[in-house]
Order: C-alpha cells, then sequence, then structure tokens
C-alpha cells in the first residue's frame, strides 16, 4: 500500500487522485465499523490504522461512518419506539433504558443543555458515543438542532483523541520493537 507524506491518502476522495482497490476496501470497512453502535470511531480508527490507512484517511473514513447514523437516530427512534411500545415486553425494556440514562446523563446533560451532550459524546470511552447520545437526546427530549450538532462536533473531537492517542501507541510499539 501507497504512503502519502502528511496523509494525502485522506484527501483522495475528494481529489482527483485515485486510490489503489486496497486503500478503498479498507476506507469503506473503516466507515462500516465506525457505524457499529458498541466499537464506533473508537475501533474504527485504530482498525483503519492497522488496514495501512494514513491517521488522516483513518479519522475522515471513521468520522463519515460514525455521523452517518447521527440523523438517522435522531429522526427515527422516536417513531419506531412510539410504535413499538405497544408491545409489552419491548416497552417494560425501553422503560429500564430510559430510566438508566436518565440516571446516568440527566444532570450533566441539563446542567450544560447541548455542550453537556458534547462533552458526553467527546469522552472516547465505550459506552459515550454518537449512539449513545443520539438515545440520550430522545430520551431527554432535546431539539434536533441542538443535539445533532452538539453530536457530530463530540465525534469530531472524540475522533481527534482516538487518532492521536493510537498514532501515539503505535509510535512507541514501533520505538519499542527497535
Amino acid at each position: 500500500m501507497r504512503r502519502y507524506p502528511y496523509g494525502a491518502a485522506a484527501a483522495a476522495p475528494f481529489m482527483l487522485e485515485a486510490m489503489t482497490l486496497s486503500e478503498v476496501s479498507a476506507w469503506l470497512w473503516v466507515a462500516f465499523v465506525s457505524m457499529l453502535p458498541v466499537v464506533e470511531l473508537r475501533g474504527a480508527i485504530p482498525l483503519g490504522l492497522g488496514l495501512g490507512l494514513s491517521p488522516l484517511a483513518a479519522l475522515v473514513a471513521a468520522l463519515v461512518g460514525n455521523l452517518l447514523v447521527v440523523p438517522l437516530l435522531l429522526w427515527l427512534v422516536p417513531g419506531v419506539v412510539a410504535w413499538l411500545e405497544r408491545f409489552p415486553a419491548f416497552k417494560r425494556w425501553w422503560d429500564r433504558l430510559e430510566a438508566r440514562v436518565r440516571l446516568k446523563s440527566e444532570d450533566t446533560v441539563q446542567r450544560f443543555g447541548a455542550l453537556g451532550l458534547l462533552l458526553f459524546v467527546a469522552v472516547p470511552l465505550p459506552g459515550s458515543g454518537a449512539w449513545t447520545g443520539a438515545l440520550i437526546a430522545v430520551v431527554l427530549g432535546l431539539k434536533k438542532r441542538f443535539a445533532g450538532p452538539a453530536i457530530a462536533l463530540g465525534v469530531l473531537l472524540a475522533g481527534v483523541l482516538v487518532t492521536l492517542a493510537a498514532t501515539g501507541v503505535l509510535k512507541g510499539l514501533e520505538w519499542m520493537a527497535r
């Protein structure tokens, strides 16, 4: 796989420069994995680096994939939940989930509003990504016009933090292997 100075491979989808098939495949895998609810970009960026993408390419692919699910969740979850609440088993499960979400996040999000949601999503820990942020926004009834940008900025910050951590860890391992 070709190596680009300064992560120029990340710009390839947006430039006239052609990517090899393996680079496109790696880019698509990273975007797909970042759409998954538990893994999100916290697992997709290290995957991209492992597949040979530059740090910038891995970050961009993970951001694209992770951000694609946010509008879908914000607009579809309320309707789907309303329809599924007709079933008693789902209603019990949703009520427990809603109580748990309120217990863990309501204080922070209510105190700081969209900024609280942004900070919650920006923490690169499992269970604090775009999926959880969107569910929190739906459960707490935050307006989509505030929740969407807050989640997007939180995902961007988390992506930068994960990329910095992953590249630092890889450089440290390379140094130790010498």
